[in-house]
């Protein structure tokens, strides 16, 4: 079976995706052009950006489905990157949490998409 290495959001605005990604992931695309923006994480998978009104075929997506997740170390860490996405204005859709599978929060990108840092429960 092929393996999964890319996830992509549709896009109002690719440009304005890309430069809010770049500034959250402390890295410049790998390629982006007015349609489509290519970021490479550390974990291997790659984020592609493409813009709603030209993917194709065309579409109809539901934002708000999909969540990118981020893990962090420990809890500490889920506190103190909430208080940083806070700080530069990213919309909160849910505070600091303790769930059943650990600390969480979730902020969204400008289209919607949920982004959720979580850590796992300590054992």
């Amino acid at each position: 079976m092929p393996d999964c290495n890319l996830v992509l959001l549709y896009v109002d605005r690719p440009d304005a995706s890309a430069a809010f990604y770049a500034d959250l992931l402390g890295r410049a695309p790998l390629e982006s052009s007015p349609t489509f923006a290519l970021f490479a994480l550390d974990s291997g998978l790659r984020l592609g950006l493409w813009s709603r009104h030209t993917v194709e075929p065309a579409a109809q997506p539901a934002f708000g489905g999909v969540e990118l997740a981020f893990a962090v170390a420990d809890y500490p860490a889920v506190d103190a990157l909430y208080a940083d996405w806070l700080s530069r204005g990213l919309p909160i859709a849910q505070a600091p949490v303790e769930l059943d599978f650990g600390r969480s929060f979730v902020a969204l990108d400008p289209d919607g998409h949920r982004l959720r840092v979580f850590s796992p429960a300590p054992e």
